[in-house]
């Protein structure tokens, strides 16, 4: 009886220590498997505040500098200039604004965020009228947008593209101004909301920028130029933020855009680039 019972003691003592081995090797293998897991020392991460009208080439730009520079992740966000501007007033953290005009950006500037030496002009764009496809009201000129029941959309106020809408309409005689804004049925907070719109017919016309005319717009409206009396020339500027926690890499990827590989995305959606040669470095 007695020799039975030290062999039943013996086994379960060799059971206890099998069972902490196990479990020893068990929590070893968890802690190995979690610092596997680990995520490696994390890149730079650059915030880019662009104009809407941006939208389709500074997301090329980002992509193409991220490829060539992988410790780099570039975050966008693209909105009115008016808002980006009071976003940046109001403390957003940012490292870089592209705004579509210079008004917003001195609305940055006024709030200390941003150096006036480090202002760069950087493309330039202009005006178009837009239909929808079938183009229900006719309209062949500037001066149809005055026709009587014809549906006008523009941006909001302070918007750069409602400022510069505003400066085409100013063009014409105070007859032809009051007639347009008569039409006014809508205003967007931006330029991308008027394209939106009127490639779904909820209105006569649309007054944007020519590099709004993408390939996946181009099929749905009918575009109506403005003659070169008519229109106006928007001109974009670009900054770094002073606050920026990255103001080198910020520089680097301003740099990037000045350049003439930059400038050639620029360029392929539809905007004119302005000779940046003064500003790049490379």
């Amino acid at each position: 009886m007695m020799t039975n019972l030290l062999l039943y003691r013996t086994d379960a003592n060799r059971i206890k220590r099998l069972a902490q081995k196990i479990w020893i090797l068990a929590i070893t293998g968890f802690i190995a498997l979690c610092v596997g897991c680990t995520p490696q020392t994390a890149g730079t991460e650059l915030t880019i505040f662009a104009a809407s009208s941006l939208s389709n080439a500074f997301t090329e730009l980002a992509q193409t500098y991220e490829t060539q520079n992988p410790e780099i992740t570039i975050q966008l966000n693209f909105a009115g200039s008016s808002q980006l501007a009071a976003q940046i007033s109001e403390g957003a953290p940012a490292d870089i604004f592209a705004s579509a005009d210079s008004d917003q950006m001195n609305t940055a500037v006024a709030s200390q965020r941003i150096d006036p030496e480090q202002i760069i002009p950087f493309l330039t764009n202009q005006l178009t009228i837009i239909a929808p496809l079938d183009n229900p009201a006719n309209l062949m000129t500037l001066n149809d947008l005055a026709q009587t029941e014809t549906s006008l959309i523009l941006a909001a106020p302070n918007v750069p593209i409602r400022t510069y809408a505003d400066q085409v309409i100013g063009r014409q005689t105070s007859d032809i101004q009051q007639n347009i804004y008569a039409n006014l049925v809508s205003e967007e907070d931006n330029v991308r909301q008027i394209v939106a719109k009127i490639a779904l017919g909820e209105a006569d016309a649309g007054i944007v920028y020519i590099s709004d005319i993408t390939p996946d717009i181009s099929s749905q409206v009918t575009t109506i130029p403005l003659n070169t009396t008519q229109n106006v020339t928007a001109t974009y500027p670009i900054a770094r933020l002073n606050d920026t926690p990255n103001p080198e890499e910020a520089h680097a990827f301003i740099q990037f855009i000045l350049s003439p590989d930059g400038q050639d995305i620029l360029r392929k959606w539809g905007f004119a680039p302005l000779d940046t040669s003064a500003a790049w470095q490379p």
